[in-house]
């Protein structure tokens, strides 16, 4: 672990300096480039459990008891002195008097990582069941397992991550110390089993980084079931599919992602566990199971002085045999637990064991060491067809896990089948040096391999002085088909408790890990298979937050410093406000057409020349956007008031300065509609780019005053006389004017309003026309309804429009909304516009869709 008084070991090597003005994302990679300040060394354990429940029911209820508690270890049934490794509990007020022979591993708040692995939660043989899992997520089972956990766990422990797919489900639990430093959580699921990717075999595939420092990975899998050797080749498979198929998302730090996700390989410490199912070659199953159980009963060798007392619970027990994976059916037997031993046999004394129970012929290590060189597991891994790029496991000291009678404690399989014990169930685990050196191994093998090929395609293989050639791609192959064992050296794969192994990290770091115990829970008899855990100790550096909040902060200044002293900046000054807010503009009420606008003064206050713009905000949904264009910018030189210049970029030199002008309107009906409905508000915040410097943004308001305009027919028929404005205001309305509102007319009292007024406009020009000679009406068809006839310039003359629209809002006089001046067709014009604006803008149009059906039912008939 690194020093954290002086820079970790790759410091100088593994960072380019940090240039704060040209480097992207620079504060990140300069926070990252002093992180030997904020690392400081961490030591946790992390506790690895894996179980195949065999959907039996009331698993779940024995969770708490081996897993977090630590119980069910019987020292009978493992050949290691329990009592001296570091992972057993001490503490007299947890032991068990009335059971001299239990042992209890280390849990509760004294574990950092709680990592469980479960396979066989749902019974998978049950077609109709496990196609239901397979079409729909069933969270029912989790929920289960979840809970139990849960509630065995210490107070303030955080669930990390929890996954099922189908039968499979993993969960992790973090201390409240640890929880907060975990981060870039990822899990995957790969099926391998139906048709090559259903999910009642496979792997979920966790990674998490624990103190933005290490990368750990946990593979929870269910491989292929099966004895022969078509099934060793379908694991094999399996274990290739797994790798090949999980990919995790990119790690990010600081908000700086990295640029490709991560493959299981990638990662500091690497964890593998659950039912891999290999088994045990060569040897008949009835002679194993023999041997094992004259050593469950005491009677193997001559040290037979007293027999193990019953478990608590004992007496008949009704099983549910339960085939597993193996077995399609469901059978039922009776089994006593004491028929698990010999009434007139004893186990050997513990205390009389040799130091090392391996050099005892007649001690179960011997036995169980004789047992493993028939283990498929190790002799696919000889052979390099999987588990061989680093995978290591603890010892085995402990009887075969898998198959038992259920409700049985040492009893292996009665059943018809009786099937060979195995250690199905395992942990392995691989630390980033194990593969690394995995790698290197293989890579010089492989150049190996194509240096010899040269040499024989050049005639340089044979020697007349060597009495015999060896082969070494074809010699000793033939040996395999002939025998299930092979020789290699157990310590490649194997590794003792207790021993602590060094480690660079990814980050540059260097860790320490130590496998402190490697056991089976023997007394937990509710499922065919045993549960089995690895407890590891893990010393890393991890990142402290406080210190790094420091040293971020201290970055972050001294960034700021070198940007801003040849950043351009600016200063804008708004109405009614000090140069030195940003306060938000108010423009007041704001009614439909109605144009406000405002002046804001920007001045260069900074060193170079600054060039501003004004961005428009981006947006996915259509009609936000189209609420944007209520308003518009442009900039005034301040030395010249009259001319206005709407160049979208404008240069400022230092202490130069322009004014920003800045105008609203309410102009298009799918605004108008969302404002009267109040899903919007006159509400929006204007971005002023400074390029190269920091951005300024100036909130815009108004005050939306309702209207007639764009809503629909049954809403205007209820308002009263005085108009809109006030029936709103006064039952202080928000959005659609309710339906049980009273009805005050047939029709909209606007519509009548607007074609009174059209009417008389169009008698007076008439009249107009016939009494001043100056005076022509428009001859074309349409007029003055159609805007292809209009005078020039009535569409754009809004003020006036805005006027009358606000006469039909507050229920006053049209004529009077009119300037004097203008002539009567242009009145009429204007009016004729607004009457069309009305109509268009209504909601549900001028004829109601029931009204429109009535009619056209009427039209067929």
């Amino acid at each position: 672990m690194a020093d954290p008084d002086s820079p970790s070991s790759d410091q100088t090597g593994s960072f380019e300096p940090v240039d704060l003005h040209t480097t992207p994302q620079s504060l990140a990679r300069a926070v990252l480039a002093r992180r030997s300040e904020y690392v400081r060394p961490h030591k946790i354990k992390v506790k690895i459990g894996t179980w195949n429940v065999a959907a039996c029911p009331g698993t779940d209820k024995d969770l708490a008891r081996w897993f977090v508690d630590g119980e069910g270890i019987d020292k009978h049934f493992a050949a290691l002195d329990l009592s001296r490794n570091a992972a057993i509990a001490h503490d007299p007020s947890i032991s068990n008097e009335d059971d001299p022979d239990s042992v209890r591993l280390v849990g509760g708040n004294r574990i950092g990582l709680y990592v469980l692995g479960l396979q066989e939660v749902v019974d998978l043989n049950l077609t109709k069941e496990y196609m239901n899992l397979a079409v729909k997520v069933d969270n029912s089972s989790i929920d289960k397992w979840q809970a139990a956990l849960e509630a065995a766990m210490p107070p303030g422990y955080q669930l990390v991550m929890s996954e099922q797919m189908t039968g499979l489900l993993m969960l992790i639990y973090a201390s409240p110390e640890i929880a907060p430093t975990i981060t870039n959580v990822s899990t995957k699921a790969v099926g391998t089993g139906l048709l090559g990717y259903f999910g009642n075999k496979g792997a979920v595939t966790s990674r998490l980084v624990l103190g933005e420092t290490t990368r750990m990975v946990f593979v929870n899998c269910h491989l292929a079931s099966g004895a022969g050797p078509s099934y060793v080749d379908r694991r094999c498979w399996d274990f290739d599919q797994i790798l090949s198929k999980t990919k995790f998302d990119p790690v990010v730090h600081a908000g700086v992602s990295e640029d490709e996700g991560e493959m299981i390989g990638d990662e500091d410490f690497a964890f593998w566990f659950g039912d891999l199912n290999f088994r045990l070659d060569g040897l008949p199953g009835d002679d194993i199971r023999r041997i094992l159980t004259l050593h469950t009963r005491g009677e193997y060798g001559s040290n037979i002085e007293r027999r193990p007392q019953p478990i608590e619970g004992e007496g008949v027990i009704v099983m549910r045999n339960s085939e597993s994976d193996d077995d399609t059916t469901v059978k039922s037997s009776v089994h006593s637990r004491e028929q698990s031993f010999d009434s007139e046999t004893t186990l050997p004394d513990p205390d009389e064991f040799p130091e090392d129970p391996s050099q005892d012929p007649t001690s179960l290590q011997a036995t169980l060491d004789s047992l493993l060189p028939h283990d498929q597991l190790r002799r696919v891994i000889a052979q390099r067809r999987a588990f061989h790029d680093g995978w290591r496991e603890g010892p085995i000291t402990f009887l075969p896990t898998y198959k038992y009678d259920v409700g049985t404690t040492a009893l292996f399989d009665s059943s018809e089948k009786q099937r060979s014990p195995s250690w199905c169930d395992r942990i392995l685990y691989r630390t980033r040096n194990d593969k690394q050196g995995s790698d290197v191994i293989i890579q010089e093998e492989k150049e190996s391999r194509i240096k010899d090929g040269e040499m024989k395609s050049r005639g340089m293989d044979q020697d007349d002085d060597v009495l015999f050639s060896y082969n070494p791609d074809t010699d000793g192959h033939g040996q395999e088909n002939e025998s299930p064992m092979l020789e290699y050296d157990e310590h490649d794969f194997e590794t003792e408790d207790n021993v602590v192994d060094e480690v660079v990290t990814k980050e540059g770091y260097v860790d320490r890990i130590g496998l402190e115990i490697y056991t089976s829970h023997q007394r937990i008899s509710s499922s065919d298979h045993k549960p089995i855990i690895s407890v590891f100790t893990l010393e890393y550096d991890a990142v402290v937050p406080e210190l790094k909040a420091k040293i971020y902060a201290e970055v972050a200044r001294e960034l700021d410093r070198a940007e801003n002293e040849g950043r351009p900046a600016i200063t804008v000054a708004m109405e009614g406000s000090s140069a030195t807010s940003e306060s938000a503009v108010d423009l007041g009420d704001i009614g439909f057409l109605e144009k406000k606008s405002c002046v804001v003064t920007v001045a260069n206050t900074g060193s170079v020349p600054a060039e501003i713009l004004f961005i428009e905000k981006p947006s996915t949904d259509e009609e936000n956007s189209t609420t944007l264009t209520w308003l518009t910018t442009s900039f005034i030189r301040s030395d010249d008031e009259s001319s206005t210049r709407t160049e979208r970029l404008v240069t400022l030199e230092p202490g130069e300065t322009i004014l920003a002008h800045i105008g609203a309107q309410v102009s298009t009906v799918s605004h108008l509609r969302a404002l009267n409905d109040g899903q919007v508000k006159l509400e929006d915040v204007l971005v002023l780019r400074v390029e190269g410097g920091r951005d300024h943004f100036i909130p815009i308001k108004g005050s939306w005053l309702p209207t007639c305009f764009g809503r629909s027919i049954d809403e205007l028929i209820r308002i009263p006389d005085g108009g809109i404005r006030k029936f709103v205001a006064d039952n202080h309305i928000k959005g659609p004017i309710p339906h049980d509102s009273e009805v005050r007319c047939s029709a909209p009292k606007e519509l009548f309003k607007l074609t009174e007024a059209v009417q008389t406009l169009a008698e007076r020009c008439v009249a107009d026309e016939a009494m001043l000679e100056e005076m022509t009406l428009p001859h074309e068809v349409g007029w003055p309804f159609d805007s292809a006839t209009w005078t020039t310039g009535i569409a754009e003359q809004d003020s006036i429009r805005a006027e009358l629209v606000s006469a039909l809002d507050s229920d006053t006089s049209l004529p009077e909304a009119l300037p004097l001046e203008l002539s009567s067709a242009h009145k009429l014009e204007l009016l004729s516009s607004i009457l069309l604006l009305f109509m268009a803008s209504l909601a549900d149009g001028l004829v109601p869709p029931l009204l429109w059906a009535k009619l056209f039912l009427h039209c067929r008939t």
